[in-house]
């Protein structure tokens, strides 16, 4: 729930303070100017919209939202506005929660398509941050808008190798007249921190298995291995690849042409125009007044008043949560680090997979009659080994019950790939990040760094192996067998488990292997995944598979975060030593990459083996 959506229903909850009205409002939710104040009843409705259109009128020196001569009942534009993170989830928060989600901004537009009386729609596409498959998808839902007969036209003020994807599906693009267009091809920027260990005196003890399995070399090296670099550079041949062929398809270039204009890379207003990679420069006014029809602004999310306070009450518990009534699919996201336990709770799924609380959500599912067939979205890298095998087991029993998709978003590797490798179809996007089948193990020894605070530890035990998790030093040479040995032995496990799925022997798998990230499109060749398409794709065999009619609505995990969500939900991870703050200074992009980093490492604390994934920062 927004921020806005939020203050909006507590604020017709305290008007009314009257909370048997919940009943009345859930038997006629569609009547929303009907005589609700009998036998002394106070009108929810009516209040509702009263504060509604209160929070949507412009302020007097605000611009207008909408032209004077807009009429909602006859032929007219709509302006949306598009900028910020491109999420799968948003994390709940009070202030507004984190990102906008990807599947919101899908639906919106096609909600629009089917819309008789809009002809047209400006986008003004503000500092989009999202993957390249996530852009993939958004484009396609903007290329069914223009298929539904209607006009798409964008304006930016500025844009960037992301931002531009965007923009290019469109059938005009205007841009501000002191803007400019970069457009300077993908790159990736892995971060090493060796250099800086080794000065605090701080050694990163890991061990990995598999040739390409380079999720510690960060920690371990001062400079990305020959097998990370290969990997990189064929993920970067993808996306430059994506790249030449969306912006030469959209704008009617040469390939070759479009390769010249990326290694130009940066482009004045005007350049940009003789360059055709825009139409139209101006300011944005002009530029949507240049339409000559009437228009209004619309929100993404299009706030319904008494919806507001729908979710209100079942946020609070009044209500019981929305769920299809009929046969249906349910779509199942799985974002984020892989951790062992409960996490946070339906609240935490948000942002990270717990296995006790997806494998709970898995075989509550599987127990439910009306879900017909499953739609697992991973956008993970993985992490703990038997949290992974845990949810393993039970996307299998699931799968034994009634069929589970796989759709992969941006990342799915290690153990995002794990958790994916038993499904009976697996969906990703040429540029998704999959793979990675290797396991990594190892801990931090600060002794070294102690030593110089003049802080000595002497572990002392009983037994050969008695300290080994709790010395602050590096593993002896014993230790480190014995390690690598309970690593390999999770290794052949998940090389066994890919193998089953994907019907292919375990050499077979071991030679694909190794740590090794593959491109979704190669991962295909590969045999890794089945088929190449995104969410929509998915839920369109999940239909077929579980003979669900298309017209049934989602049953969606992890549903809208209740209070009792909040209430168990409370606490997060922190940056040691204030190092976000520091590193904020410098660049946040390079502060969320090292706060991302440092938090997996934290996680070897307890969890010393994992089927995990590190990636560079990627550029926008």
């Amino acid at each position: 729930m927004s921020v806005r959506r939020f203050l909006l229903a507590a604020l017709a909850a305290a008007a009314c303070n009257n909370p048997s009205q919940l009943d009345h409002v859930e038997q006629a939710p569609a009547d929303t100017h009907g005589d609700h104040d009998k036998g002394g009843g106070f009108d929810i409705a009516g209040t509702l919209s009263k504060i509604k259109d209160s929070v949507d009128k412009p302020g007097l020196y605000e611009a207008p939202d909408h032209s004077a001569d807009f009429d909602a009942s006859k032929p007219h534009w709509s302006v949306m506005k598009l900028s910020g993170e491109l999420v799968e989830r948003a994390a709940f928060s009070f202030t507004g929660g984190k990102g906008t989600e990807l599947r919101d901004v899908i639906t919106r537009v096609r909600d629009l398509a089917k819309d008789d009386q809009l002809e047209g729609l400006v986008l003004r596409v503000g500092d989009v941050h999202a993957s390249v498959p996530d852009l993939v998808e958004l484009r396609a839902a903007l290329h069914d808008f223009r298929d539904a007969k209607k006009q798409l036209r964008c304006y930016a003020e500025n844009a960037n190798n992301t931002s531009y994807l965007l923009l290019a599906a469109c059938s005009s693009i205007g841009l501000a007249p002191l803007g400019d267009v970069a457009i300077t091809g993908p790159a990736a920027m892995p971060i090493h921190v060796k250099g800086l260990l080794d000065k605090l005196g701080i050694t990163a003890d890991f061990i990995h298995i598999g040739a390409y399995k380079g999720a510690a070399e960060p920690l371990t090296l001062d400079a990305p291995s020959h097998e990370s670099q290969e990997t990189l550079g064929a993920i970067l041949d993808q996306r430059y690849a994506t790249m030449v062929d969306v912006i030469a398809k959209d704008r009617g270039l040469d390939p070759e042409a479009v390769k010249g204009l990326i290694d130009r890379g940066l482009f004045t207003s005007e350049e940009a125009k003789d360059a055709k990679l825009v139409d139209d420069v101006s300011a944005f006014d002009a530029y949507r007044d240049a339409i000559k029809a009437p228009w209004n602004t619309l929100k993404l999310d299009d706030d319904n008043a008494l919806g507001a306070y729908l979710q209100l009450a079942r946020f609070i518990g009044a209500m019981p949560p929305d769920r299809p009534a009929g046969d249906h699919v349910a779509v199942v996201y799985a974002l984020g680090n892989i951790v062992d336990g409960d996490g946070g709770g339906l609240l935490g799924a948000r942002e990270e997979i717990a296995a006790n609380t997806l494998v709970a959500a898995l075989h509550a599912l599987e127990i439910e009659p009306s879900v017909k067939a499953v739609v697992l979205r991973v956008d993970s890298g993985g992490g703990s080994a038997q949290a992974s095998e845990l949810i393993w087991r039970a996307v299998d029993e699931l799968r034994a019950k009634k069929p589970v998709v796989v759709s992969m978003s941006d990342v799915a590797a290690s153990g995002g790939y794990y958790i994916s490798s038993g499904a009976t179809k697996i969906f990703a996007l040429p540029d998704t990040l999959t793979g990675s089948i290797g396991v990594v193990g190892g801990h931090i020894a600060p002794a070294g760094a102690l030593a110089k605070l003049g802080v000595a530890t002497f572990p002392i035990g009983r037994g050969k192996r008695a300290t080994m998790m709790a010395s602050f030093g590096p593993w002896t040479a014993d230790e480190r067998d014995a390690i690598q040995k309970t690593m390999k032995s999770v290794y052949d496990v998940f090389v066994g488990r890919v193998a089953a799925g994907r019907h292919q022997t375990a050499d077979a798998i071991d030679h694909i292997a190794q740590g090794r990230v593959w491109t979704g499109a190669k991962a295909k060749e590969l045999g890794l995944v089945d088929e190449l398409g995104g969410l929509d794709a998915a839920l369109d065999t999940a239909r077929s598979l579980g003979k669900v009619d298309a017209r049934a609505s989602l049953e969606v995990y992890p549903p809208a975060p209740t209070l009792r969500d909040v209430l168990h939900g409370f606490g997060s991870v922190q940056m040691p030593f204030g190092l976000h703050a520091e590193l904020a200074a410098i660049d946040p992009r390079l502060a969320s990459a090292a706060e991302r980093l440092v938090e997996l490492v934290m996680t070897f604390r307890t969890t010393h083996v994992q089927a995990l994934a590190v990636l560079p920062q990627w550029s926008d």
